[in-house]
């Protein structure tokens, strides 16, 4: 565990990770609300589903755009220039929900922009994860990432509803676009080391993200994390958005089953990233494969699971081996891409992900329709294991190309951590 907290040390993570959770906590909330109003006034779940598209579609496609431009301009202020852009998006919706005449549609339109601001920005995010922290830091500073998602994730929910109830929607889109002002104010005490010339690759955003391909399709580490991500992404990922139909359609507990189960997968995976970090300095590379090779088993134990809390139990363990397997993979990119180039790489990690695990998710909710949500959750998870015992036995070299996640042999935090100065 101590291991897992020592990039707080970092007092330059320290504040970004802070005032990442704040703002986390306050999107969160701005999602539930969203949520409410919409499906209060149209009564049809199609706009319920449109509220979660509208932030997410834009991470998929824009992650790449993203990248490009946080590998251009200055990270920092280029984090807080769409770090603003979100908290002026979040504020246009407390005041058109305040004053109640904007149709859903104008609602999702504001939203969805709020998505784009922050699509583009979130590879700077994690660009400078490696600059805020000593290398042998870096695990537990992603794996700390993870957690304070997670963390929000179950945080958010809970305000959002004390807010609806106290008060309004207004009030939690209002809430949120003050929570981005702790990130701004965290960029601004932060100085970030200086980074390497950036080489010509071409003037346009295309072709920054073709060079940008180019490198990580020629790093084997970073081609094996972006072919893996896309694998889990299809078959595995699905299940966090098919939660509901297990709660409801198998479980019949409707929407209280629904709350246990995330929360509990929440649980799970907050858990996990606060350990990953100590167990890899005594594993290394086994640990990921060993997650890579849990986490399906795990989802066959959810699926089988016959009752609520036994789903529950079983959620939790899906999302602290799920979380190893992002955390893992995410770590090996951010330690293998070129720095220069760092930002377009994990720019296509994310679009890896983001892309492919809606379409895993119709997907498998089309064919739960027929079959049955039970039978797809099993199902995805012997598919899962079959695909990664298959790779294992025919390409092996895709997971050795992985590398040692552990951190480097005699890294000293304390001189590292030099690098980074506040003013």
């Amino acid at each position: 565990m101590l291991t897992s907290l020592r990039p707080l040390r970092s007092r330059n993570f320290a504040l970004v990770w802070a005032s990442a959770l704040v703002s986390n906590v306050g999107s969160w909330m701005q999602t539930v609300a969203l949520g409410v109003v919409v499906t209060t006034r149209s009564h049809n779940p199609l706009w319920t589903g449109a509220v979660a598209a509208a932030a997410f579609v834009p991470m998929g496609l824009l992650a790449p755009v993203g990248g490009a431009l946080a590998d251009r301009l200055d990270r920092r202020y280029w984090l807080m220039t769409t770090t603003l852009a979100e908290a002026a998006f979040a504020g246009l919706l407390a005041v058109l929900t305040a004053t109640g005449h904007a149709p859903s549609w104008v609602l999702l339109v504001v939203a969805f922009f709020g998505g784009v601001a922050g699509s583009v920005g979130f590879p700077t995010y994690q660009a400078m994860i490696p600059d805020l922290v000593p290398a042998g830091d870096l695990l537990g500073a992603v794996s700390l990432s993870s957690a304070q998602f997670n963390l929000g994730r179950v945080i958010g929910p809970v305000l959002a509803g004390v807010v609806l109830y106290a008060g309004s929607a207004a009030w939690a889109f209002a809430v949120n676009a003050v929570s981005f002002g702790a990130v701004v104010a965290a960029l601004a005490l932060v100085r970030l080391p200086p980074r390497p010339p950036v080489a010509a690759d071409g003037d346009s955003i295309v072709q920054r993200i073709v060079a940008g391909a180019r490198i990580a399709a020629a790093e084997p580490g970073c081609r094996s994390a972006i072919i893996l991500i896309g694998i889990v992404a299809l078959i595995g990922s699905p299940f966090i958005a098919l939660v509901p139909a297990v709660a409801i359609t198998a479980l019949e507990r409707g929407k209280f089953g629904t709350s246990v189960l995330l929360t509990a997968q929440g649980i799970g995976a907050v858990c996990g990233a606060l350990v990953l970090a100590s167990l890899v300095q005594a594993f290394g590379r086994r640990l990921l494969v060993a997650a890579l090779g849990a986490f399906p088993v795990a989802l066959v134990a959810y699926g089988l699971a016959p009752s609520l809390w036994a789903s529950a139990l079983a959620i939790a363990v899906v999302g602290l081996c799920y979380i190893g397997v992002l955390t893992g993979l995410n770590t090996v990119v951010q330690r293998r891409a070129p720095p220069q180039a760092r930002g377009r790489v994990l720019g296509l990690y994310m679009m890896a992900l983001g892309v492919i695990y809606p379409v895993g998710a119709v997907c498998q909710g089309a064919i739960a329709h027929v079959v049955g949500i039970r039978a797809v959750t099993v199902a995805s998870g012997v598919a899962l294991l079959a695909v990664l015992a298959a790779i294992a036995a025919l390409r092996p070299g895709l997971l050795g190309a992985l590398g040692d996640v552990r951190p480097p042999a005699g890294d000293q935090p304390a001189v590292a951590a030099s690098a980074v100065t506040a003013p």
